[in-house]
């Protein structure tokens, strides 16, 4: 698998939550770190980055969780660093009533489609984004989707632990960049097979 970049969300990711059991035991995942997690800038965080791309020998994989989801859409049409994808899990609704008031900079994400390929992970029951708002944000984006099942916030409190059918979705579409630069048709029919929460 490719370098990997951590990306959580506000508050950063706990001690429970599956970014931090991943990155614990793989030495190819490394954190960003913007200046401060609970009081989000954009422009801080999206300098945090770029630095962290830039640091990296080859092309890296990105992993977003919530609201680092946002972020790395804004990233990339400023920023012309080179990134192999993004695993985007749990993008959350700006307009949701849930939303953090903190985090307010983050809003008004690109409509347009990503310039790399990006995979959306979508919990039926998020409290912070929709299915069909989900679905529309990866119509935008020009990312494949797979959805599955209710999971929440897919975060600590999700009950994960390590997440295996996460793991298993991030192995398959990082297999899919490699075979090809657009590789999400054929992810699209692996994530399919890959989203039975049995895997998990």
């Amino acid at each position: 698998m490719k370098d990997i970049i951590i990306l959580p969300g506000i508050g950063g990711s706990g001690e429970a939550h599956w970014q931090t059991r991943w990155e614990s035991t793989n030495p190819e995942m490394r954190r960003f770190q913007p200046a401060d997690w609970d009081r989000p800038d954009l422009a801080n965080w999206i300098s945090a980055l770029d630095r962290t791309v830039a640091a990296s020998a080859t092309p890296p994989l990105l992993v977003a969780h919530s609201l680092a989801c946002l972020l790395v859409a804004h990233w990339q049409q400023v920023s012309s660093l080179a990134v192999a994808g993004a695993f985007l899990v749990a993008v959350p609704d700006p307009q949701s009533a849930a939303f953090p008031e903190e985090a307010a900079g983050f809003a008004d994400p690109p409509l347009q489609e990503m310039r790399f390929p990006t995979l959306i992970i979508a919990s039926a029951d998020d409290p912070f984004g929709t299915l069909d708002y989900v679905r529309a944000r990866a119509v935008l984006w020009g990312s494949g989707l797979v959805e599955i099942g209710p999971f929440g916030h897919i975060n600590g409190q999700s009950g994960l632990e390590n997440w295996g059918q996460g793991k298993a979705l991030l192995t398959a579409f990082s297999a899919g960049l490699a075979r090809s630069h657009g590789g999400l048709n054929w992810f699209a029919s692996a994530g399919s097979r890959l989203s039975n929460p049995l895997l998990r």
